[in-house]
């Protein structure tokens, strides 16, 4: 790049927001990651940490209105709150139901609002967008997971029916299957093995492809990324669901 580009990260610490956050660093933009927790490990020290917490939506916001940089080309919304365990929705607790709305979708909401005029200057500005196979698959034990992953989709899919674009493209991604993260290991039990979980990684030549092409190619889409790190339209196919009958909770 000629002259060194911005991208924004929310939720970019770990998980897949951190393969993408890392594979935009790698590619040369100036990355500022907003999240809970600092970015640890391999790569951090390329990524511009900023706290950032959604369980407080009023701060949240003034955080976003501080911090942002004055130039994004490419932004991402990462922030994911799944609750501890699966719970069938009679023994789902209000505090959990709320904070799922909180960072789900009410984040993503403040994260466009605050985002899109300095992508709309980037003409044509990347918004990703990383959804979830429960958008397609309902099931057992992920009530709130699944509404707020599918209002949040729907969110997108609305903005991006309102913006040109030649200013900002909005593309959305998700895993074909499960992806090893600290929110997944959290309510895994110790033993578990992880070796046919996909990878953040996994997610970084996505990333750079669409940083580079600003996703002119897969505008408005929603991509499948694969083990292989290739990817898909979902319309190709809906990846398996992930839900299973609740037998004991966990």
């Amino acid at each position: 790049m000629s002259e060194q580009q911005t991208a924004v990260v929310v939720g970019g610490s770990t998980g897949i927001g951190r393969g993408i956050a890392d594979s935009w660093a790698a590619s040369g933009f100036e990355t500022h990651v907003f999240s809970r927790s600092r970015p640890t490990g391999d790569g951090s020290e390329l990524l511009q940490w900023h706290r950032l917490d959604f369980r407080d939506l009023v701060a949240a916001q003034a955080v976003l209105a501080a911090e942002l940089p004055d130039r994004i080309d490419v932004a991402c919304y990462s922030s994911i709150y799944f609750t501890l365990r699966r719970e069938n929705f009679v023994d789902v607790v209000q505090t959990d139901w709320l904070d799922q709305f909180d960072i789900n979708v009410h984040g993503l909401f403040l994260t466009l609002r605050a985002t899109l005029p300095a992508l709309r200057r980037a003409a044509p500005g990347l918004f990703l967008h990383v959804s979830s196979e429960v958008v397609y698959n309902a099931g057992p034990g992920r009530a709130g997971y699944t509404a707020t992953k599918a209002a949040a989709s729907a969110l997108i899919d609305s903005v991006a029916e309102e913006i040109d674009p030649a200013e900002v493209n909005f593309v959305q991604t998700l895993p074909v299957g499960m992806v090893d993260s600290p929110g997944i290991r959290a309510r895994r039990p110790a033993d578990f093995d992880y070796s046919d979980y996909m990878i953040p990684a996994d997610f970084g030549p996505l990333a750079a492809h669409l940083a580079a092409t600003r996703g002119r190619d897969h505008a408005s889409d929603v991509l499948v990324v694969h083990e292989d790190r290739t990817w898909a339209s979902v319309t190709d196919g809906v990846p398996v669901s992930q839900s299973r009958p609740l037998t004991t909770q966990g």
